[in-house]
């Protein structure tokens, strides 16, 4: 599991990416402000295992099991700390996770808006009938 916090140029966002039998799912997290070690910290001991267990769109990974060099390691981590950004396999699996979410909130903005059309008609026939009603 990683997490990796940067300012995205508005906001300090953090995206969790955990790696599971070479699956990987990711989530975005944004601070607002710049976070504190502490928050951070927080953040990992109570928060981050029921945010990463929301999400389920897993993306297939692949993964090179290697022993690696020590110096080499130490150079990737350096690398990495560079980076900013997520990985494109992150990027991919929250992508997914959004495209779900906006096809819910569509059929749930549908059945709103027809509901509302019911009752409006129903609204319009009983007052129709009520002006009819003393003749």
């Amino acid at each position: 599991m990683k997490l990796t916090v940067y300012h995205d140029g508005q906001f300090w966002v953090g995206v969790i990416e955990e790696t599971v039998d070479s699956k990987l799912r990711a989530g975005q997290v944004i601070f607002g402000s710049e976070p504190k070690d502490t928050e951070i910290l927080d953040f990992v001991n109570k928060k981050l295992l029921s945010y990463i267990e929301k999400r389920r769109f897993q993306v297939e990974i692949e993964k090179k099991e290697k022993k690696v060099n020590p110096k080499r390691l130490a150079r990737q981590v350096a690398k990495e700390m560079q980076q900013k950004g997520v990985s494109n396999y992150a990027h991919e699996a929250m992508q997914l996770e959004l495209q779900e979410r906006k096809k819910e909130r569509k059929i749930i903005s549908k059945e709103e808006k027809e509901a509302l059309a019911r009752k409006k008609r129903e609204m319009k026939i009983a007052k129709r009938k009520a002006k009819h009603k003393g003749r």
